[in-house]
């Protein structure tokens, strides 16, 4: 008969409900947000590539399908995030575009810091694209202030 295995024990005590249940909130919005976030970002990436953004880039980027895609540039639509005209691209709005380059520079802060660590080029990119919607300005901030210092 096989025996359960162990949990691994804490390190410190519960936090409070209150300080215990921010962490979970913040996780829960950025997750919301992550969404968001990859498609305003990679709007702005075909633009500068020299391309249009067009749905069908988007899916195939994504690797999702198109009527996905055409739901989500509806919500964004509707948040003032991008806009559509027929037989073109999307394109982003001025709030898109901030959205856009304050997401870029959290990838490329963790990306950066990752790759100083000496993580791979190939999955210090992948990680990246997870930890840098849920990852603090602070968090943003130390990993800048160690790569200054040369880790």
């Amino acid at each position: 008969m096989a025996s359960r295995p162990r949990s691994v024990p804490r390190d410190e005590p519960l936090p409070d409900a209150e300080v215990h249940s921010e962490g979970f909130r913040h996780t829960r919005e950025a997750r919301r947000s992550a969404l968001v976030e990859d498609y305003v970002e990679l709007i702005a990436d075909l633009i500068e590539d020299g391309n249009e953004a067009r749905q069908v880039d988007i899916a195939a980027r994504l690797g999702v399908a198109q009527p996905t895609v055409a739901k989500m540039l509806t919500r964004l639509c509707a948040d003032g995030l991008v806009s559509r005209k027929p037989y073109r691209g999307v394109f982003l709005t001025e709030a898109g575009r901030k959205v856009a380059d304050e997401s870029r520079i959290r990838h490329q802060t963790v990306e950066a810091f990752l790759r100083a660590l000496g993580v791979s080029a190939e999955t210090a990119r992948i990680d990246a694209e997870g930890i840098e919607h849920h990852v603090s300005a602070e968090t943003l901030e130390a990993f800048q202030r160690a790569m200054a210092k040369g880790l």
